[in-house]
């Protein structure tokens, strides 16, 4: 009589079926990138593909096991291939976010060597893998002698550390060069806002947090009490529903705004000339160039005006522009070329225009092209919103 086998893999339940279907989609997000990266060569689509790839990985290691795997193959060899990947993640994190916020952004050979750590482990997996394959007795085992001697003895725990610390450096870094990035912007374009890129600090802070909770989540595990798979599985939707956003977000969001402008974000480009007595080398004359182009030609009003722009009109180079303006107005690009923009806002008021035209539509006449950016720059000059300021005006 034939022996009836149950096979209980795969197990759709209510702990597999979300991370599955999430997963999947996750996927899905990883190939239109993959697709528009060699279409359009775009580097960050690239970064962007690989770290959702990294995340969904991950969540589909453990997926398999909420669905039965390990109870149906109790020889099962997959532990050798369970890879830690975020030796991956940090580095292609940062690479993200250089990518979109540095100008024409390209990849070099010698920036493949940030993934010789997860290189090594892979070499390391496999290597493992083959020595415990030629050992007797290993088919009837999940995991053989290297696996549980070295592996899960003494690389894992080291691993675990190694892993906690390059994380927090590479995100550390990646903090530091946009908040770099945001604040050198302001030395180079008078209108910031389409520049911003919020979505990256959004995208930076969910993994920070994915961080965060996935080392807590370990800290308690293996030193406070042991967590099982069930409690485990919280991080896990907590990471797909993020591969999800970020894949959305990612995909529709234009993050190749600086492609096509010709600027440096190094600070050597802005800083400022002291000759040897510590004094700044401007002419009033430079002083005044600057100020009549705004006053007489109004610049101002172009709201695409730039660094660049304004320097060719003085007839001087960037850095000259802004030494100047950060030495003799004590302020960057941005507000120097905003404050023109709010004082003649300020002269529509009083010349009664905003009757006729709204105050956002004044705002755009003076110069500005967003109303974020207008409502945020008029309050930081004003101290004051542009409506309470116009009551104010009427009384």
């Amino acid at each position: 009589m034939q022996n009836i086998v149950f096979v209980f893999f795969p197990d759709f339940n209510m702990y597999s079926t979300p991370l599955l279907v999430l997963a999947l989609q996750g996927l899905v997000f990883v190939g239109l990138l993959l697709y528009r990266f060699f279409s359009k060569r775009n580097i960050s689509d690239f970064f962007l593909a690989l770290i959702l790839l990294i995340v969904c990985y991950e969540q589909i290691c453990f997926t398999v096991g909420f669905m039965g795997w390990y109870n149906e193959f109790k020889n099962t060899k997959i532990n050798y291939f369970l890879i830690p990947m975020s030796l991956a993640l940090a580095p292609s994190i940062y690479f993200y976010v250089k990518s979109i916020t540095t100008s024409n952004f390209k990849f070099n050979k010698k920036q493949l060597l940030h993934y010789v750590p997860i290189l090594l482990l892979i070499i390391f997996k496999f290597s493992i893998y083959f020595y415990d394959s030629l050992q007797l007795g290993f088919k009837e085992t999940q995991n053989g002698t290297l696996k549980l001697s070295l592996d899960e003895a003494v690389v894992q725990p080291i691993l675990m550390l190694f892993s906690y610390a390059q994380m927090l450096l590479y995100l550390a870094f990646t903090f530091q060069l946009f908040f770099n990035y945001r604040k050198t912007i302001k030395e180079y374009f008078s209108n910031t806002y389409k520049l911003e890129l919020n979505w990256i600090l959004t995208f930076l802070v969910l993994f920070t947090s994915l961080f965060l909770y996935s080392s807590t989540q370990d800290i308690i595990g293996n030193f406070i009490v042991k967590l099982n798979y069930q409690q485990r599985w919280w991080l896990n939707i907590f990471g797909a529903i993020v591969v999800i956003y970020v894949g959305i977000k990612g995909y529709f969001t234009n993050t190749t705004k600086l492609n096509n402008l010709s600027f440096d974000l190094s600070s050597a480009n802005i800083t400022t000339t002291i000759s040897r007595n510590n004094s700044i080398l401007i002419s009033d004359d430079e002083v005044k160039t600057l100020q009549n182009l705004m006053e007489n030609d109004k610049l101002f009003l172009n709201p695409e005006l730039n660094l660049k722009d304004l320097a060719e009109k003085a007839k001087m180079n960037r850095t000259q522009v802004s030494q100047i303006i950060n030495s003799s107005f004590s302020k960057n690009f941005n507000d120097f070329v905003n404050e023109y923009r709010v004082n003649a806002f300020k002269e529509k008021l009083n010349k009664g225009e905003h009757k006729q035209l709204s105050l956002l539509g004044l705002a755009m006449d003076c110069g500005f092209n967003s109303k974020a950016t207008f409502n945020r720059v008029f309050k930081k000059i004003t101290k004051t919103s542009p409506s309470e300021y116009l009551a104010s005006q009427a009384k």
